[in-house]
C-alpha cells in the first residue's frame, strides 16, 4: 500500500477521506499547521516545513483550500516541494472554467499551475458538497424567509467525493483531469430550499430570487452541474434525514 500524505485533512472533504484511506491499509499522514495525532506540521501559505512534510510520500492528496491568491500561492509552494512525487491527485469544483466568479477563477489557474508542473497528477472536480448547500440556508435561520437563487446544482455526498479520491489514489496518473462526479439529482435551488424546510421543521416561506450578471446566469444555465450519468447516490433530501 501507497504512504499518503493529505493536505487538507482536517476539513469537511478531508476527514472522510483519511478514513477512507486508512480503512484501504494506506500509511496516512495529514499536513496540518497544528500538531496532533498522524499529523505532519507545515505550513502551505509560508511553505515552511513542507519539503519535510512531503518526504516519503508516494501520493499527495490536495484538499486544503483558500480563498482569493493564497490558493494560488499555497499550491505552488506545495509544487515546488513535490518534486520527485509519484502521483499528486487535486481536488477542484465542477464548473470554474465556465462561472466567471473570482474564487473560481484562482481554483483554475490552481490548476494550470499544476498541469504544467511536470509532476504525475490528477484532477477530480466535483459538484458543490450537501454541507454547503445545507450551510447555505441555515445561514439565513433568522431570515423572515428563505432565499432561493435561480439557479440549478447538482449537490454530492462529500463521502462519496472521499471514496472516488481513494479510487483515484489506487489509480495511475491521469495527467488531466478525471472525469467530473456529482450527485445524483439536478435540482433548482428553490427546489432544495423546499427540502431543506421539510426537514428542518421550518415553517417560513421560499423565495424564488432571480439575480442578474453572468455568474448567476452561468449557474442557472446549469454550469455547475456535470455531464453524463451521476457518480453520487445520495440525494440532498436523503443527507438531510
Amino acid at each position: 500500500m501507497s504512504s499518503i500524505l493529505v493536505t487538507g485533512g482536517t476539513g469537511t472533504l478531508g476527514r472522510p477521506t483519511v478514513t477512507q484511506l486508512g480503512a484501504a491499509g494506506h500509511q496516512v499522514r495529514v499536513l496540518s499547521r497544528r500538531p496532533g495525532p498522524g499529523r505532519v506540521v507545515a505550513d502551505l501559505t509560508s511553505g515552511v516545513g513542507l519539503d519535510a512534510a512531503v518526504d516519503g510520500a508516494d501520493v499527495i492528496v490536495h484538499l486544503a483550500t483558500s480563498q482569493g491568491r493564497r490558493d494560488v500561492e499555497q499550491t505552488c509552494n506545495l509544487l515546488d516541494a513535490v518534486k520527485g512525487v509519484q502521483h499528486l491527485i487535486v481536488m477542484s469544483i465542477a464548473g470554474i472554467d465556465r462561472i466567471p466568479l473570482a474564487y473560481y477563477r484562482y481554483k483554475l489557474e490552481a490548476e494550470r499551475l499544476v498541469a504544467g508542473s511536470g509532476v504525475p497528477y490528477t484532477i477530480l472536480r466535483a459538484t458543490q458538497f450537501h454541507d454547503l448547500v445545507d450551510r447555505v440556508f441555515t445561514a439565513q435561520r433568522f431570515a423572515p424567509m428563505i432565499l432561493a437563487p435561480a439557479v440549478t446544482l447538482q449537490p454530492i455526498s462529500v463521502d462519496e467525493v472521499a471514496v472516488r479520491l481513494a479510487e483515484l489514489v489506487t489509480a495511475p496518473p491521469v495527467n488531466g483531469r478525471a472525469a467530473d462526479i456529482g450527485g445524483p439529482e439536478r435540482l433548482s435551488a428553490r427546489a432544495l430550499a423546499q427540502q431543506w424546510k421539510k426537514a428542518r421543521s421550518s415553517r417560513r416561506p421560499v423565495l424564488p430570487v432571480r439575480v442578474p450578471g453572468k455568474t448567476f446566469r452561468a449557474f442557472a444555465d446549469g454550469a455547475a452541474t456535470v455531464d453524463g450519468p451521476a457518480y453520487g447516490r445520495i440525494t440532498f433530501a436523503e443527507y438531510l434525514r
